[in-house]
């Protein structure tokens, strides 16, 4: 599919007019926003390095690495989003934000020019513009004076980069988008925000949703979870332009796989409703000031073990006002029926 069209742009752009800026210090920790970044998009190096505290609020807008905090423990959603605790950046993490920002700086070289040896290049260049913005980043490899670890670390990356060209051919693609912000709010529901990695429009004018994904690809019972996120772009983008997209493409750089799926409007609409749900959910945890922890394995790699109840730790005091529960209301991490 190659893209042409850039429709998906116009209403980005309408959409975009009020809260760009909050969706980037959001989605800060994505590689996406980061991504952007890195590859030259204009920032304020100052405040990336040293970020003004802000005031408590509740929330207003609902992004999908959120939304996947909130299934996956309500007390993390708090953290990250209502106190806004800090978090020691992860090599993994890190690593995927670099490989999108190469990515996507890729796509300003001539079609003809997209090569594995340019791309390549690209990586001690834009882990050093990664570094200027995140002056945090600088801690990763506080303890390698050598820098045997860190060129490890970049030749993982360089490998990853590599792999995309035998997934695709980026002499045959015209992106319409990179790192497309997107924003559409719900009717008597929040907000939706993302970043979109790629997209691609034909000719014809059907809209493709690409997402990198420098990790492996799951297996077939955890694959929902990747595929909730392009759902949900697909529905801002079906809420923005009235067009379902014809297909959403997860690229797998770490095991060399690509996946596709080709929603329908049944599809959006069950998603829409999904997220009414989590929304009330988050809302009514916001007012009662109630945040469940909800162990699972993945709580070994979170950096809020010394704020858990689930491991002796005590929350920071909540910063909003709270209500008593009404009965009746929403459990909270829980989600209705399709």
């Amino acid at each position: 599919m190659t893209a042409t069209s850039p429709s998906v742009t116009e209403a980005a752009t309408a959409a975009t007019s009020t809260g760009e800026a909050t969706e980037a210090t959001e989605t800060s920790e994505t590689a996406g926003s980061a991504a952007t970044a890195a590859a030259g998009a204009p920032a304020d190096a100052a405040s990336a390095a040293t970020p003004v505290p802000r005031p408590a609020a509740a929330p207003t807008s609902l992004s999908p690495s959120r939304a996947g905090d909130f299934m996956q423990c309500p007390l993390l959603y708090r953290f990250r989003v209502i106190d806004r605790l800090p978090e020691k950046p992860s090599e993994a993490a890190t690593r995927g934000t670099l490989v999108h920002a190469v990515l996507e700086r890729l796509f300003d070289a001539p079609a003809g020019e997209r090569t594995a040896p340019r791309a390549r290049a690209l990586v001690p260049g834009q882990w050093d513009r990664l570094r200027e913005s995140r002056p945090e980043l600088a801690e990763l490899f506080a303890d390698d004076p050598d820098g045997q670890r860190l060129a490890r670390w970049l030749g993982e990356a360089e490998r990853l980069v590599e792999r995309w060209f035998t997934l695709e051919d980026p002499t045959r693609l015209e992106p319409a988008e990179r790192e497309l912000f997107v924003e559409a709010e719900l009717e008597s529901g929040p907000r939706l925000r993302g970043i979109i990695d790629r997209v691609d429009v034909a000719p014809t004018g059907e809209v493709r949703i690409v997402d990198y994904k420098t990790g492996k690809a799951p297996r077939p019972e955890y694959a929902e979870g990747a595929l909730f996120q392009m759902k949900f772009y697909a529905l801002v983008v079906w809420r923005l332009k009235g067009v379902v997209p014809r297909r959403l493409q997860l690229v797998y750089l770490g095991s060399g796989e690509v996946r596709t799926y080709d929603p329908v409007l049944a599809d959006l609409e069950r998603v829409e409703r999904r997220l009414r749900a989590l929304w009330d959910a988050i809302r009514e945890a916001t007012e009662s000031g109630e945040w469940r922890p909800r162990p699972t394995k993945l709580c070994g790699w979170c950096d809020h073990q010394a704020h858990c109840p689930e491991f002796g730790g005590t929350p920071p005091p909540y910063p909003l006002p709270v209500r008593a529960r009404e009965s009746g209301g929403v459990p909270q991490g829980r989600m209705g029926a399709d």
